[in-house]
C-alpha cells in the first residue's frame, strides 16, 4: 500500500510541475501585456521598464517559471529585482513558502488573497458535498431498491426536473423568497467559526450549500441508482442471495462496495472543481470566495493572482485524484497491483 501511495504522489508532483510550466507558457503567449496593466494607462516608458524589472517580467518565461516553482518550495521576496530590494528595504514584501506570487493591483501577496477567500470556498464546498453526497446516495439506493415503483419513478423524475434548473435560478429563488420575502431563513452572511461558533457558521452556509448541492444531488441520485442496479446483476450478488445471506449484508458489504468505485471518482473531481467553480453561488449570496477572486483578477488581468489560483486549483484536482486512487485501493485491493 505504501509503495502504491508513493508512486501516486510522485506522479502527482511531476504532473503539477508540468501543469505550472504549461500555464506560464500559455499566459505569456497572450498578446496582452501584463506590465501595462500593472503600470497603468498613463505609464511612461521609464516607469514601465522599472515595473517590468520589479515584477521580474524582464526575464524569459522559463526563468520566471523556475523562480515561481522555487518560491512555492522555499518562499520569495518582492520586488523581484535584488537591486530594488537593496535600495528600498522598507518596501520589501516577504512571501513565505508556498509563495504563489504578488498582486500589484491589491498590493499584497497572492497568499494573503487566498488566505482571505479560501476558507469561504472550502466551507461552502464541504457543506455542499455533505448535502449532495448524503442525499444523492440515500435517494439513489432507495430508487434502485424500489425499481419500477411509483417511488422510484418519482425520485428519478424529480431529479431530472431539478437537474434542468440552473444554479443561479435556484439560488435567486431561495434568496428572494425563502430568505427575504417569506422570512423563513436569515439572509446568509459568511461567519467564521472563530467569530460565531460552529452553529452560526453552519446556519449561514446551509442555504447556499443546499443551492450548490441541488444540481449535484440530482445527478448523484441517477448515477447511484444506475450503479447499484448494475452491481445487483453480478454473479457474486446472486450467489450471496442464493446462500441465504441477509439482504442488508448483501447491500452494504457487496453491492455498495462495487457501486462506490465510480462514485468516489465523481465525488473527488466534483469537490475539487467546486473550490474554484462556485462563482455563481458565491455571487448570488455575496460570498467573496476563490471563484469571485478569480473573476475579479481576470477583469484587470492580474497575472500573478490568476496564475496562483490556477496552480492552487489544479493542485486540488491532482490531490483529489490521488485521494481517489488511494480510496480505490482500499475499496478494491486489486487496484494496488496496477
Amino acid at each position: 500500500m505504501l509503495a502504491y501511495l508513493v508512486r501516486r504522489l510522485f506522479a502527482g508532483v511531476i504532473l503539477l510541475l508540468v501543469m505550472t510550466l504549461v500555464v506560464f507558457m500559455l499566459f505569456f503567449a497572450s498578446p496582452v501585456d501584463p506590465v501595462q496593466f500593472s503600470c497603468g494607462r498613463n505609464c511612461s516608458p521609464e516607469l514601465k521598464k522599472q515595473t517590468e524589472k520589479a515584477l521580474g517580467y524582464d526575464k524569459p518565461a522559463v526563468v520566471q517559471w523556475k523562480d515561481f516553482v522555487q518560491g512555492i518550495a522555499v518562499g520569495r521576496d518582492y520586488p523581484d529585482d535584488p537591486e530594488l530590494r537593496a535600495a528600498a528595504p522598507e518596501l520589501v514584501t516577504e512571501c513565505n513558502a508556498p509563495c504563489f506570487g504578488y498582486s500589484t493591483f491589491n498590493t499584497k501577496t497572492v497568499n494573503e488573497e487566498i488566505a482571505e477567500t479560501f476558507p469561504i470556498s472550502l466551507s461552502l464546498a464541504i457543506v455542499a458535498l455533505i448535502i449532495w453526497l448524503t442525499g444523492g446516495v440515500l435517494l439513489g439506493v432507495t430508487a434502485a431498491l424500489t425499481k419500477g415503483s411509483i417511488l422510484d419513478r418519482g425520485l428519478v423524475g424529480a431529479s431530472l426536473i431539478l437537474y434542468a434548473f440552473p444554479t443561479f435560478f435556484i439560488g435567486l429563488f431561495a434568496l428572494k423568497f425563502i430568505a427575504i420575502k417569506w422570512g423563513l431563513w436569515d439572509k446568509p452572511v459568511y461567519t467564521p467559526i472563530a467569530e460565531g461558533g460552529i452553529g452560526e457558521w453552519l446556519y449561514h452556509l446551509l442555504m447556499p450549500g443546499a443551492v450548490l448541492a441541488a444540481v449535484f444531488m440530482a445527478a448523484y441520485v441517477r448515477m447511484t441508482r444506475a450503479f447499484v442496479l448494475e452491481s445487483m446483476t453480478e454473479d457474486y450478488i446472486r450467489t450471496a442471495k442464493a446462500k441465504g445471506v441477509r439482504p442488508r449484508i448483501v447491500l452494504f458489504k457487496h453491492t455498495m462496495r462495487a457501486a462506490l468505485t465510480p462514485l468516489v471518482t465523481m465525488t473527488g473531481l466534483d469537490f475539487a472543481g467546486l473550490m474554484g467553480g462556485a462563482i455563481i453561488t458565491e455571487t448570488v449570496f455575496n460570498f467573496n470566495g476563490l471563484g469571485k477572486l478569480a473573476v475579479d483578477a481576470n477583469k484587470v488581468y492580474d497575472l500573478p493572482t490568476i496564475i496562483g489560483l490556477v496552480v492552487l486549483l489544479a493542485a486540488f484536482v491532482i490531490i483529489a485524484n490521488i485521494i481517489v486512487d488511494v480510496l480505490y485501493a482500499v475499496i478494491d485491493p486489486r487496484v494496488r497491483l496496477g
